[in-house]
């Protein structure tokens, strides 16, 4: 990527689909009564939207192009920082939506590095190293995060009064 508004946009697009993931897996755990993972889950959107803030801040003066979803240059069809929604769970904790973060922050990271490190613009780069560096910095906090987070139980999905899916 050697472009600057191009660059930008994507960026922006990231944390916009991170937060707004992030608040779709926090209604979903409300619906299923897990509080404590919906409210975790808010604070992750709340991280994301502050960022979000930032890089539009940053992009204050360029004209971004206005991409259509296909348009997006992902390695997959969603932004790096957006939750797979197969990955999570209504019984899941909060060891589960930290590591969850904690991926999805990682992504974030490989993203903005693979970006410095390929383009040939060296303002791309030079953003594109400062979008890493926060996402590294986002790495840690969720690092020392999970330190106090327990495992787990190894039954912790058994639910013998499932939800009622109807057809």
């Amino acid at each position: 990527m050697n472009d600057v508004e191009m660059f930008l946009a994507h960026a922006i697009a990231l944390e916009a689909e991170a937060a707004e993931r992030y608040e779709e897996l926090a209604d979903a755990m409300e619906v299923h009564n897990n509080p404590d993972v919906a409210e975790m889950f808010r604070k992750q959107a709340h991280f994301s939207r502050l960022h979000w803030a930032d890089v539009k801040e940053t992009a204050k003066g360029h004209d971004l192009p206005k991409l259509k979803p296909w348009e997006y240059q992902w390695q997959s069809t969603e932004g790096p920082e957006s939750a797979a929604i197969e990955r999570t769970h209504y019984l899941m904790t909060p060891y589960h939506c930290i590591h969850l973060a904690l991926q999805n922050e990682r992504r974030g990271h490989q993203y903005y590095a693979d970006i410095a490190y390929k383009t040939g613009n060296p303002e791309v780069r030079k953003l594109a190293m400062q979008f890493a560096e926060e996402e590294a910095q986002h790495v840690i906090m969720l690092e020392k995060w999970a330190t106090n987070v327990a495992e787990p139980e190894p039954d912790w999905d058994l639910d013998l009064d499932p939800p009622v899916v109807s057809d």
